[in-house]
């Protein structure tokens, strides 16, 4: 599901909360909502056409340099668990995004901010937003030109 709204895209997944998340309780363990924001984030870029694997065909990888996450209700093991990536689009050399993660009954469990740099496969992190990049943000409508 796509949509686009004051330069932001979206696509919204579903992951299962496996047992090996969660504490004796069945309760997922908070650090575990950092690896459902990657899943949103790679269902993400099979999706819309940047995955890492796109990436790196463009001799690029994206690390994470910050995250965050609030937590407001918890997930239980089983779940089948939504997740909602947000692309929200800068001018800088970074990609920023957004998720909201819902439970089964609806209801708004965490939310989070990652953002991610370019980096040569060589090591040198790029000031400029890369070429491929710039490409992919005129395919998607986010640059006005």
């Amino acid at each position: 599901m796509r949509s686009k709204t004051n330069k932001e895209i979206t696509y919204t997944s579903e992951i299962r909360v496996r047992f090996v998340e969660t504490d004796p309780l069945g309760i997922v363990w908070h650090g575990n909502y950092i690896q459902y924001f990657e899943d949103g984030r790679e269902a993400f870029g099979r999706h819309h056409g940047i995955s890492y694997l796109d990436q790196k065909d463009h001799n690029f990888s994206t690390p994470i340099v910050k995250s965050s996450s609030e937590h407001k209700l918890p997930l239980r093991y089983g779940d089948v668990a939504t997740v909602k990536t947000i692309y929200i689009d800068s001018r800088a050399a970074k990609m920023v995004f957004r998720y909201e993660i819902f439970n089964p009954e609806g209801q708004l469990v965490c939310t989070g901010e990652t953002i991610q740099v370019f980096v040569e496969l060589g090591g040198e992190m790029s000031l400029t937003i890369p070429d491929f990049f710039l490409d992919w943000k005129r395919k998607v409508g986010l640059l006005d030109e």
